[in-house]
């Protein structure tokens, strides 16, 4: 009976050793993996020492490890390095381990552990003290920033609407200087000199004597199209102006305006009413419009147009001031007298012109509140226009 005891303990004796034979055996394999694969990796093959798989762990811990890795590589290297990787189980195996060698491999595990510690210190420290060199073009090597698409001013958007429908039918885009000469603002206009518009109040003069002004009107390119061109003449002048006036929600010291100019044998104030019912039509999608008599020194006779623009909400009744109607712009048939200043002969020839405010076009189009708005640069406000391009 004690013999066969005996010869259990011995049975069991040898086959702990058999098994704590082979659970070093199987760690000895697994470390020699570890080491493997991370000398290929890293090395070329060539085969890395403690300290240098300790670096690498420290690296990985820290995140540093910036590289793209294939979809087998990134496996590869949550199975070695990972948290639930095999360098971890060393650190498991040692609740397995003999009593009797628990303190030479504890000794050994806080030895790896104080190692690691201490590389993955240096390595923070080293990283964080770092100064990247750049050169006269930064960090060549960085992949590059996106660059964010930007988005077309909302008075280029309703600027650009407006010669599209002009050109339609058959107008076309005649540009100017913003700084202007007393003949080509006023006086070809038939501005008498005593007229308000030349009063300093309102008009911003560069210089007296001669005068040089900031354009009030783009009529002036009208002129200038008018003495370099000879009938018939059908175009439109597009382009910023300026006034002397205090700058307020409805108001401001430069503003956009696009005037029209149609000049031929037998032109009618028909064929202006024509013109600006295709023009709102297009423009707003309205076609009811009305023409009240009105003064402008450079036409005759002269009117402002309105567009009904309807009392469907509230916001419909604050900006036609619960009429329905809606002003736009002023036309006219073109003054004898401005023809005859440009060398047309009036007898001959006849012509209408008309001009419409770009900014508040593009206020009531966008229900922007404020003209200032298009003047502060606010990206905020610019970006809501992205989908208008």
């Amino acid at each position: 009976m004690e013999f066969a005891i005996w010869n259990l303990k011995a049975v069991s004796l040898q086959t702990n050793f058999f098994l704590k034979m082979a659970r070093d055996e199987q760690l000895k394999e697994r470390w020699e993996a570890v080491v493997k694969m991370l000398s290929d990796r890293f090395a070329d093959g060539e085969v890395l020492d403690l300290d240098a798989i300790i670096y690498l762990i420290g690296v990985q811990e820290l995140g540093q490890l910036h590289r793209k890795f294939k979809k087998d590589e990134k496996l590869n290297r949550i199975k070695y390095l990972g948290k639930k990787g095999l360098l971890n189980d060393f650190f498991a195996e040692f609740k397995n381990v003999p009593n009797e060698q628990k303190k030479e491999f504890g000794q050994v595990i806080n030895t790896l552990k104080t190692t690691a510690q201490e590389k993955v210190d240096s390595l923070k420290e080293a990283i964080e003290s770092n100064t990247e060199s750049k050169g006269v073009y930064g960090d060549l090597s960085r992949p590059g920033e996106i660059i964010p698409l930007g988005s077309r001013h909302p008075i280029s958007i309703v600027k650009n609407k407006i010669i599209d429908i002009f050109l339609r039918i058959g107008f076309n885009v005649s540009e100017g200087p913003e700084i202007e000469d007393d003949w080509h603002n006023f006086t070809a206009l038939n501005l008498p000199e005593y007229h308000p518009a030349r009063d300093m109040q309102d008009t911003f003069f560069i210089q007296t004597n001669p005068d040089v002004l900031l354009r009030t009107h783009t009529s002036s390119v009208q002129v200038r199209y008018m003495e370099n061109n000879k009938p018939p003449i059908r175009t439109i002048s597009p382009g910023r102006v300026y006034r002397n006036e205090a700058i307020s929600a409805r108001s401001h010291c430069f503003f956009h305006q696009v005037e029209g100019l149609y000049v031929d044998k037998g032109v009618s104030f028909a064929d202006l009413k024509q013109t600006l019912q295709y023009f709102t039509t297009e423009m707003f999608g309205k076609s009811k419009i009305r023409l009240r008599p009105s003064y402008f020194p450079f036409t005759e006779p002269s009117a402002e147009v309105d567009v009904y623009w309807g009392l469907e909400s509230e916001a419909d009744y604050r900006i036609t001031k619960g009429t329905g109607w809606l002003e736009i712009g002023g036309c006219g048939m073109v003054d004898p007298n401005v023809l005859k200043n440009c060398g047309i002969d009036p007898e001959e020839y006849s012509g209408f012109a008309f001009g419409v405010g770009i900014d508040r076009i593009a206020m009531l189009l966008h229900q922007i509140p404020d003209i200032r708005m298009f003047s502060e640069n606010d990206v905020r406000f610019l970006e809501q226009f992205k989908s208008e391009l």
